[in-house]
């Protein structure tokens, strides 16, 4: 799903996926203990630095840092928007 947000550079918009409920045991997470995600989905790049485009493309399954990007909120829904050097691996 493509957004209408397009990026400048070489920034990206990820969508987080969602927080952990239960840990593996089956013990459910309260909402104050919940981990920020560190994992999301790549729904909009932009057209990347001349002299070095961009690896990730819209679909992608990304990992980034805990604190890397900048939390928006865009028709209803949470994004990040982040530098695409703040992703570490694609899943």
């Amino acid at each position: 799903m493509a957004l209408s947000i397009r990026p400048i550079g070489d920034r990206v918009v990820v969508e987080a996926a969602p927080a952990e409920e239960k840990t593996a045991s089956g013990i459910y997470i309260p909402d104050t203990a919940k981990e920020k995600p560190q994992r999301g989905t790549v729904v909009a790049v932009g057209a990347g630095k001349t002299d070095e485009p961009l690896t990730v493309k819209v679909g992608d399954q990304v990992l980034y840092g805990k604190y890397a990007g900048t939390e928006i909120n865009y028709e209803g829904k949470e994004y990040l928007i982040m530098k695409e050097s703040d992703i570490y691996a694609i899943v």
